[in-house]
Formats: structure tokens, C-alpha cells, sequence
């Protein structure tokens, strides 16, 4: 599986830091239902749907954030309410599309969105 990147790169590593890391292990694997592999010792690494790459310029720090993508927002928010997860920030037009967050067992946000601007993971 080529990445048509420099030295054969083919794939991405995200890491989340967290407050309850098993208890967002568990949501990554139950709720959002990410296969994933036992990598040792329970360190659970979930297999992604494709992803894309996205600089932008910055006048403070740099930083690194992580959105999931779907096709139908309101859907997506409907299966996981039913699930019993909450939404930490109700779904809102940024013009490239609508965003959203869920909330991870930890507290944390984890932001989903809906483009409208062209997407690269289907290359």
C-alpha cells in the first residue's frame, strides 16, 4: 500500500492523550466501532478510515488537531445520541462545512465534520 509520499510512506499515526484513556479505548472501539489490534500489554491501535493532510498557517503556536469526517452529519450525531453520547458542541456552519463535537468518556471534545470543500482520500 503506497502513500505516494516520500521513502514509501503509508500511513499515519494520531495519538490522543487522555484523562481515561481505557475509557476512550473502549468508545473508539465500541461506539465508533474502530477495528484495531492489541500492538501489547492492551495498548489498543485502531485502524482509521482513510485521512487526509491539511497545513495552515498559524501566527502563535503550531499545533496538531484531529476531526473525524462523515457524510451526513445529522445522522452521525443521531447514532451516536442513541448510543448515549453526548455532543459537546451542537453542529454549525463554518462555510467549508458543518461542524460538530462529540464527547469521549474522558470529557475531552472530539470534533466531526461534514466537508464541502473537495476531499483528497479518495485519491
Amino acid at each position: 500500500m503506497g502513500g505516494g509520499g516520500v521513502g514509501g510512506i503509508s500511513g499515519a499515526h494520531v495519538i490522543l492523550y487522555s484523562q481515561d484513556a481505557e475509557a476512550d479505548r473502549a468508545f473508539v472501539r465500541d461506539v465508533l466501532g474502530f477495528p484495531g489490534v492489541d500492538a501489547g500489554g492492551g495498548w489498543l491501535i485502531f485502524k482509521l478510515p482513510p485521512a487526509e493532510l491539511a497545513v495552515h498557517p498559524t501566527g502563535g503556536e503550531a499545533s496538531h488537531e484531529l476531526y473525524l469526517m462523515c457524510e451526513d452529519l445529522d445522522a452521525l450525531l443521531g447514532e451516536v445520541r442513541s448510543r448515549g453520547v453526548g455532543i459537546a458542541r451542537e453542529p454549525s456552519d463554518q462555510g467549508w462545512g458543518r461542524l460538530a463535537a462529540i464527547r469521549l468518556p474522558s470529557g475531552a471534545e472530539l470534533p466531526v465534520y461534514q466537508p464541502r470543500h473537495p476531499t483528497a482520500h479518495g485519491l
